[in-house]
């Protein structure tokens, strides 16, 4: 449901716009939500579901040993660790996995390629990597920054705006 939400919203901004659905690129995280997402959009969009490329830098953030753990689980397990990362999320990776930090630099480089306007579905993870690699978020303010479900995300040059 939260999938044909942000696609009907993409459309209602595309037809605003009076942009064409079809003249856009479109990528996906290759796992497995993101893809069902971009699917459930393009379907929204008029478009074919399959026909989009995906980006393995767009996948979300690595928890390493704290894959599926609660909070609460991370902190038990790792206690000096987790009070380190909570105190900064951004460069702080949980035992394994990646910081945001890390993140950022994939997003960076994905960024640096796009050749036009680009619908892409990703994670929470990557979009908090990707208001700061376009600077429109510190790591300060990104690593803590709810990411909405059902949402759509703009970002151009007057910044970020948020649908939904």
């Amino acid at each position: 449901m939260q999938a044909a939400q942000a696609g009907g919203i993409l459309r209602d901004l595309i037809a605003r716009d009076g942009r064409t659905a079809s003249l856009l690129h479109y990528v996906s995280s290759p796992l497995g939500r993101a893809r069902s997402t971009m699917e459930a959009v393009r379907l929204q969009l008029g478009l074919s579901p399959g026909d989009y490329a995906l980006d393995d830098r767009l996948r979300e953030i690595g928890y390493g040993q704290w894959e599926g753990m609660t909070v609460a689980e991370q902190e038990t397990a790792h206690p000096s660790l987790f009070a380190r990362r909570q105190l900064d999320k951004w460069n702080v990776s949980p035992p394994g996995g990646e910081s945001y930090a890390a993140i950022t630099l994939r997003v960076r480089a994905w960024v640096a390629g796009l050749t036009g306007d680009t619908v892409a579905v990703a994670h929470g993870g990557t979009a908090r990597a990707l208001m700061v690699t376009l600077g429109v978020q510190t790591p300060a303010q990104a690593a803590d920054r709810p990411i909405a479900q059902g949402a759509v995300y703009v970002f151009g040059p007057n910044g970020m705006a948020m649908y939904g």
